[in-house]
């Protein structure tokens, strides 16, 4: 990690109000294909790490039972809490939490992400997919940056000062490390993609 945990949530906190709007195609389109992978039901409980503003959580909210959002800004949490409160939505619930200490111990069926591992080191990236296996979701669904080919540090589509993306092999072996296959990746950028993980 290039910057240490406080350092990211004071980021994240100064961008927070405005974040939604600084979206780029990229990202929406991950938000779009991260829901539509996540396929989830009412009976479902869904736990989002690195929720954000509540992108993934809040699109999920609809069809799940439980959605538990887990972010390191409080700001963010915020932002996420005051739009789960303007859309009246009770089954949605937002804290302090992070990859690698969710501050979560319930059942969970689906664990998304989107946007936010990438700025963990590739050992990071292992520990924190070790930690979410544990806590046996059927399904796991990462939207993020991430290397389909050789990087390209001359045109990156990340912010290399406090990005630190991995690539597909790199969380390929990760997840299949945990007992999990892979079963979609999707493509969305050359340094953006969709990967779906399924309990062995």
């Amino acid at each position: 990690m290039k910057k240490t945990l406080d350092e990211h949530a004071a980021r994240f906190d100064e961008v927070a109000a405005e974040y939604d709007d600084e979206m780029s195609p990229e990202y929406n389109e991950c938000v779009a294909l991260v829901l539509e992978r996540a396929d989830v039901s009412s009976e479902d409980t869904v736990l989002d790490l690195g929720c954000g503003t509540g992108a993934i959580a809040l699109g999920l909210a609809d069809d799940a039972g439980r959605v538990v959002g887990r972010d390191i800004s409080e700001g963010m949490l915020e932002e996420a809490r005051r739009k789960a409160d303007d859309r009246g939505l009770e089954n949605a619930e937002f804290g302090e939490g992070r990859f690698r200490d969710p501050n979560y111990d319930g059942e969970v069926d689906l664990v998304t992400s989107n946007f936010a591992m990438h700025h963990l080191s590739d050992d990071e990236k292992r520990d924190a997919i070790a930690v979410i296996a544990a806590l046996e979701p059927a399904r796991i669904v990462l939207g993020d940056v991430m290397f389909f080919g050789e990087p390209t540090p001359d045109e990156p589509f990340y912010s290399p000062e406090v990005d630190d993306p991995a690539t597909v092999g790199v969380l390929a072996d990760a997840f299949t490390d945990e007992g999990y296959a892979l079963t979609d990746v999707e493509m969305v950028h050359e340094q953006v993609g969709v990967l779906v993980a399924d309990r062995q």
